[in-house]
């Protein structure tokens, strides 16, 4: 995704091409879905910048015999940060104009570690979170690959530095460098691969960030680099092959590796980083245009990869902005695409390209044949000018039919004549050649009275201008010209309808109290699905989601770090006749502050111990979560639980589990059957036959941190029961009655006509997309309550 190449030499046409094809599939996975594989047009980036950095590297310890750190990182920054930090302003900005609180102030957490390059260690532990792995998705999650890349080129060239001085000068310009650097680079492949399996297999979402899981691919490259001169004489004809094989194993890769299978990155990665290895292998030799991989090295697939830096940038964000201001229509995905296209094209021909040669960030107009060949362009012939004063021994880089007192810069058209420039010719600066012009004579035709002016003075300046004055003007006028004329159309269908239609009923009248609590909730639950605004809520929704888990008082009954208190997570009297258990995972836990009040409340006459772990079903199977800790604990929880309740006997044990499908530790599939038999097989082994209760979760919502937002509407963070809920409800009664036991339903106080908002009356339901806040947890007590009651399981109070 940088677009990193030789200095003064033009990028392969097949590179570029590759760079088309990685972005292109990335792009449409993100935007569409398809590709499927299409993320792992990552990894093709990562094998490219190795490739082409490492062999930078071995250019420059070939000339110099060490290498410019300082230059080296000075490269870097003027291609690299220009782009990102305007990318990475303007997500900020519109952030805090558009999202909630919580996500814009994530937003920005999230660009500081993007622009610190450790946005993938962020995410990783975000990933691994489990109270933060569902969060809404950051709209510049891209930045975490431009993270390890430079986290990798940050050690890489200091090694190189380090090897080195390990052999003589005089070997460092000969092969004996290229053989250092390559077993580096292969040592660094064989343990990072290594790495990459052991981690997947355990942590598979931090090895898909880890740079530690990740530097294989761009060793990979390296690898190859340093094999270049012996790539350099394989036959033309396998070359030819090489890079057909290697472009169909890259479109292979992004077609058949799924996103959510098992074994990324490691060792599926392999397929994509060997495919790139082969086209970069068997281009290396003979014509850098590579006429015969035509998929690649078309002009239309060579400009895609030219600007595949900005691309990579501004798609992602786009995305996620578009789907929190933009309403579900088939027009929508048009609008993406061609934002993506407009944000990307100004960029690159704004900021990437102007930023990238600009002479005050001390960079260097390129030379006309830097466009035109992939060789040194102090090896292309020229024709030295007459009158022209040049370093002994230097050819000049001027084009062939140049003749004196014409001014050239790159991409002219033709010579421009003397008459047509207010100042003398100047020929624009080579690195490694001095250039002297000869001074005009003091007073004669065209010096109005002016002394010499220097390569290194006003020439490079004006050439920038000219070179990129224009392309700014233009691309910055259709920037603004696009978001005009986008504003006037978000504003002409801001009036969109929700995308739940609520059923069209009148908000029903406050019903008479009654000992049964639902018809009051279901009332709070209809005039929340009915609302066109969101009301003034207490705690607000950026509080709920600010607290996350934290404010949970049971949070530690359930952690997987703390060994549970029995003591300190009961709460009501100790002599109470009635002691509940309520143990599970987090929806156990976010019903917590619900049965502390309930026993509270109860004037002594009830007990209640809550105590349980996130993410860890309480299921006689063990159910794969990627939360940090949880499958190391799960096990052992579950039998500290078992004994608690042998040893307390208590008059009920309430069991709540999530209501989604999920996968066994061995990789089976489980269906909701198999799940509701697994709870009802671990509810077993507590030998409370007839007094277990299952108490089912509020069915999935939507994601609050994309969908509440000052632009939203309240219908925006509606939700209908889903499929997989009402099957788990369903498996879950079957199961209960065969066993005598009870079940409770989370409907009546989570949804009204099967449609479940955000908030009810003035309490915001939950806090994220499954877990109940404290405030309507609290205020849920008394229909859980009246549950048991009207099942005869606790006395009436």
């Amino acid at each position: 995704m940088t677009p990193d190449s030789p200095p003064h030499t033009v990028p392969r046409r097949d590179i570029q091409g590759l760079r088309a094809l990685a972005v292109l599939a990335v792009v449409g996975a993100h935007a569409v879905g398809w590709p499927s594989g299409g993320f792992v047009g990552v990894d093709i980036f990562f094998v490219i910048s190795g490739f082409l950095i490492t062999g930078m590297l071995l250019s420059e310890i070939r000339r110099r015999g060490s290498v410019s750190l300082g230059g080296f990182y000075a490269r870097r920054a003027r291609r690299i940060l220009p782009a990102a930090l305007v990318t990475l302003g303007a997500v900020v900005g519109a952030a805090f104009a558009l999202f909630n609180t919580v996500r814009a102030d994530q937003t920005l957490g999230d660009a500081v570690s993007a622009a610190l390059f450790v946005s993938n260690w962020r995410f990783a532990a975000q990933g691994t979170d489990y109270f933060h792995a569902a969060d809404a998705v950051s709209p510049i999650q891209n930045f975490w690959s431009l993270s390890v890349e430079e986290q990798f080129y940050l050690a890489w060239p200091g090694l190189l530095v380090i090897l080195m001085l390990l052999i003589p000068v005089a070997a460092r310009r000969g092969t004996t460098a290229r053989v250092v650097v390559g077993t580096a680079a292969g040592a660094i492949v064989a343990a990072s691969f290594t790495w990459a399996l052991t981690q997947t297999e355990a942590q598979p979402t931090l090895a898909y960030f880890s740079t530690l899981t990740r530097a294989w691919e761009l060793a990979a490259g390296a690898l190859l680099a340093a094999a270049v001169p012996a790539l350099a004489r394989i036959p033309r004809a396998l070359g030819i092959v090489l890079g057909w094989v290697g472009l169909a194993g890259a479109v292979a890769s992004v077609l058949i590796i799924e996103p959510t299978a098992a074994g990324f990155p490691a060792p599926w990665a392999a397929l994509p980083v060997v495919a790139t290895c082969l086209v970069l292998a068997g281009g290396v030799a003979g014509d850098p245009r590579q006429r015969h991989l035509v998929p690649l090295t078309n002009p239309v697939s060579v400009f895609v990869g030219d600007m595949s830096y900005s691309l990579y940038l501004w798609h992602f964000p786009v995305i996620v902005f578009a789907a929190a201001l933009l309403p579900e229509s088939d027009q929508r995905i048009w609008i993406v695409l061609g934002g993506i296209a407009v944000l990307s094209l100004a960029s690159y021909f704004i900021v990437e390209q102007p930023l990238r040669y600009a002479p005050w960030l001390g960079a260097r107009m390129p030379a006309s044949s830097d466009r035109a060949a992939s060789v040194p362009a102090a090896a292309q012939p020229a024709v030295a000018p007459a009158n022209t004063t040049l370093a002994r021994g230097v050819a000049s880089t001027r084009p062939a039919g140049w003749t004196p007192g014409t001014r050239y810069f790159p991409d002219s058209p033709r010579p421009m004549p003397p008459s047509a420039l207010s100042a003398p010719p100047a020929l624009p600066a080579v690195p490694g050649v001095r250039t002297a012009v000869q001074p005009p004579v003091r007073g004669s035709a065209g010096s109005a009275g002016a002394g010499s002016v220097s390569a290194g003075d006003t020439a490079p300046g004006r050439l920038w201008r000219e070179r990129f004055g224009t392309q700014i003007f233009l691309a910055t006028a259709g920037l603004l010209a696009v978001a005009l004329g986008t504003a006037t159309w978000v504003h002409a269908t801001s009036g969109a309808g929700p995308l739940i239609q609520p059923p069209a009923f009148a908000a029903p009248a406050s019903p008479t109290p009654a000992a049964d609590p639902t018809a009051q909730l279901q009332a709070e639950l209809a005039a929340a699905v009915t609302a066109t605004a969101w009301p003034v809520l207490h705690p607000s929704l950026d509080e709920v989601m600010a607290q996350s888990s934290g404010a949970n008082p049971a949070h530690d009954c359930f952690s997987p770090t703390v060994t549970p208190d029995p003591a300190a997570c009961t709460w009501g009297s100790a002599d109470a006749a009635t002691h509940i258990y309520l143990v599970g995972d987090s929806t156990a836990m976010a019903y917590a502050p619900a049965f502390r009040s309930l026993a509270e409340n109860s004037g002594g006459l009830i007990a209640a111990t809550t105590v349980g772990l996130y993410g860890c079903r309480f299921t006689d199977v063990l159910v794969q979560n990627d939360g940090d800790g949880i499958m190391a604990a799960c096990p052992e929880r579950k039998d500290v639980v078992r004994q608690l309740i042998a040893a307390d006997q208590p008059s009920l044990v309430i069991v709540s589990n999530a209501f989604t499908l999920g996968r066994s530790t061995d990789g089976t599939d489980l269906s909701a059957q198999d799940l509701a038999a697994a709870a009802q097989s671990e509810a077993a082994t507590y030998g409370m036959s007839g007094r277990v209760v299952y108490l089912a979760p509020p069915p999935q919502g939507v994601n609050l941190g994309a969908c509440y937002s000052p632009v939203s509407s309240p219908s925006a963070c509606a939700s209908a029961v889903d499929d997989t809920w009402i099957a788990m409800w369903d498996a879950t009664v079957a199961a209960a009655a065969a066993s005598g036991d009870h079940a409770i339903d989370a409907l009546p106080f989570s949804c009204w006509e099967q449609v479940c908002p955000a908030f009810a009356g003035t309490l915001p339901t939950k806090y994220d997309q499954t877990h109940l806040t404290v405030p309507y947890a609290e205020h849920i007590a008394p229909y859980l309550a009246w549950a048991l009651q009207s099942q005869g399981l606790i006395a009436a109070g």
